[in-house]
């Protein structure tokens, strides 16, 4: 696979009609130098450019973060800082080569940068959430790279990485083993997987199917007991399966803001009974395990 002729295919995206403004609007970004923190609230002051605000909400809807750019605090549908400190004792990426496959809007990428790991690559093939990061990028300077690719591009890469994050994609992939091997693929020989991905509690070896959508998401396809997702990791060929932390989902992490379009977790559940989706199945709670190569 030449990726670098898929890298040149898909820049092509980036002049979609629903992106070209919004990257107009960042290039008349004024440039210049702010005090960055890169705490819960990944925050920028000093002297603002103008339209920050307007542009910000240009690119709505923002779903990872929150971000507070001078006076404009980006709330975004998920408070991205429980996830990350619950599992930001679990890992250490000091000089390690780290990639974040499904790194939306890089909110994960831009935190890791207090471990000085050797180096950092997002992946996801959203145009509109590479340019929230570009937009983020103006004024943290980073040198993050995203990559408008994904998953099974990984083993392809230039180079193998020594931690690959992969949160909150596998129930996206329809052969969820495949996409294991590609995490695996993308590992240097010692390197490791942090991964979270939805359960359903029980003993059994089996999995929930839903029948066409699961807390009003379609493309969920498998939602594994923890045994039945120990299954999968060991046949995709890794050689330890380690259970970090369990969760589920509540309003104070994932809910509606003003920053987001649509509906969000208080939509998805049974409004009668808060421990069940919609359509009748175990509300979500997720699983985060770390993997390793060998």
């Amino acid at each position: 696979m030449n990726l670098q002729e898929l890298r040149e295919e898909r820049l092509k995206w980036m002049k979609w009609k629903n992106i070209a403004p919004l990257q107009e609007a960042l290039k008349s970004l004024e440039d210049g130098s702010w005090e960055v923190e890169l705490g819960d609230i990944i925050s920028v002051n000093g002297a603002a450019p103008k339209d920050v605000d307007k542009i910000a909400k240009m690119m709505m809807p923002w779903r990872k973060g929150p971000f507070k750019l001078f006076d404009t605090f980006i709330d975004s549908e998920w408070r991205s800082y429980i996830k990350y400190n619950l599992l930001r004792k679990h890992f250490n990426l000091k000089d390690k080569r780290v990639a974040d496959i499904g790194c939306n809007n890089g909110y994960y990428l831009f935190r890791m940068q207090e471990d000085a790991p050797k180096s950092l690559v997002g992946f996801d093939p959203s145009p509109l959430y590479k340019t929230q990061f570009e937009f983020i990028n103006h004024f943290v300077k980073s040198d993050i790279v995203y990559e408008l690719l994904g998953v099974e591009h990984l083993e392809f890469y230039e180079e193998k990485f020594d931690v690959i994050f992969c949160l909150g994609v596998l129930y996206h992939r329809s052969d969820p083993v495949a996409m294991l091997k590609s995490l695996y693929k993308g590992l240097d020989k010692k390197g490791e997987v942090i991964l979270d991905t939805f359960y359903i509690e029980g003993d059994d070896e089996v999995c929930l199917c839903p029948e066409s959508s699961y807390s009003k998401i379609p493309n969920i396809y498998f939602v594994p007991t923890i045994k039945a997702l120990r299954n999968w990791c060991l046949r995709a060929g890794f050689k330890s399966f380690e259970v970090l932390e369990t969760s589920v989902t509540n309003s104070n992490e994932q809910r509606k803001t003003e920053w987001i379009e649509g509906e969000s977790l208080e939509n998805f559940l049974d409004e009668n009974d808060k421990s069940k989706t919609v359509e009748g199945y175990p509300a979500p709670a997720r699983v985060y395990v770390k993997l390793t190569k060998g």
